[in-house]
């Protein structure tokens, strides 16, 4: 029997991830003597030979950038909706030693758009075509979103998600980057997921819809200029601080198997001087 349970998030670069405050907070909250949650140094070519070293003390694994799509490949196992992503950002030890793949920042982005009251049929718009729009793609079809428009600078990038989108049997429409505040504009529910400062131009470009839900990805520096521009116009913003909490609860209770303290975890964040939380 071990005592000692053991997890981490890997990644590169890793230093700044927030996921041990939140997830050391809920274990202390949880009642959760010796188990414990680190930062791991790991590029995507190098998860497969750590994952075969662990002991099996260790619990579960959280991976950030650039090991999803590896994390996937490593698994003995996976979700559906891992699967259909084609990246994970959860691998969970199981019983008999084999390692489980999730992808909780789905659960977690429906979890936080629900709670801003995105309602089914809601038309979406996503900003950007890497692996949170994936993400993305997968959550509004868990909301009943069957229609989303996908906007990026890169045509072939949004063809690398056709495939994703039709597996999870969504629509997907393609728009470029000149039309992003068009479409931003038209959108019941927007969705950015590009990097800190690329959509920063479009903040004095948008006509929010009146009632529409902008979701950013982003959490440092907030709120990003576009969110701002939301907030102004009436409608309810929420960060990627809310996802990281949500996605985070998911695997807690993967790992451990016990209702996650939900309160703690995001007190956790709070003493560090972030706010998860809805803007509006």
């Amino acid at each position: 029997m071990v005592s000692t349970r053991r997890a981490a998030v890997l990644g590169k670069p890793i230093a700044h991830s927030l996921s041990p405050v939140i997830h050391n907070a809920g274990y202390a909250a949880a009642g959760l003597t010796g188990w414990s949650y680190t930062r791991i140094e790991c590029a995507a070519a190098e998860l497969s030979d750590l994952v075969a070293g662990l002991g099996p003390e260790w619990a579960g694994l959280s991976v950030t950038m650039p090991g999803k799509e590896a994390a996937l490949a490593v698994a003995d196992a996976a979700s559906p909706v891992a699967v259909a992503v084609g990246a994970a950002n959860t691998l969970v030890r199981r019983p008999d030693g084999s390692w489980y793949a999730d992808n909780t920042d789905v659960a977690g982005m429906v979890q936080v758009l629900t709670d801003a009251g995105v309602v089914a049929g809601a038309a979406v718009t996503v900003l950007g075509a890497g692996g949170t729009a994936r993400a993305a793609l997968a959550a509004a079809a868990q909301l009943a979103c069957p229609s989303v428009t996908v906007v990026a600078r890169r045509a072939a990038a949004i063809d690398e998600l056709r495939p994703v989108a039709g597996a999870l049997g969504v629509t997907l429409t393609s728009a470029g980057w000149a039309d992003a505040h068009r479409h931003l504009s038209a959108a019941e529910v927007a969705v950015s997921t590009v990097p800190k400062g690329v959509a920063d131009p479009l903040a004095g470009a948008v006509a929010w819809r009146p009632g529409a839900v902008f979701f950013d990805a982003l959490y440092d520096p907030w709120p990003t200029p576009l969110a701002a521009s939301a907030v102004a116009a009436g409608l309810c913003v929420v960060s990627g601080l809310d996802l990281l909490l949500a996605q985070a609860v998911g695997q807690f209770e993967q790992f451990t198997g016990v209702a996650a303290p939900v309160e703690a975890m995001r007190a956790a964040l709070v003493a560090v001087g972030l706010t998860p939380g809805r803007l509006s």
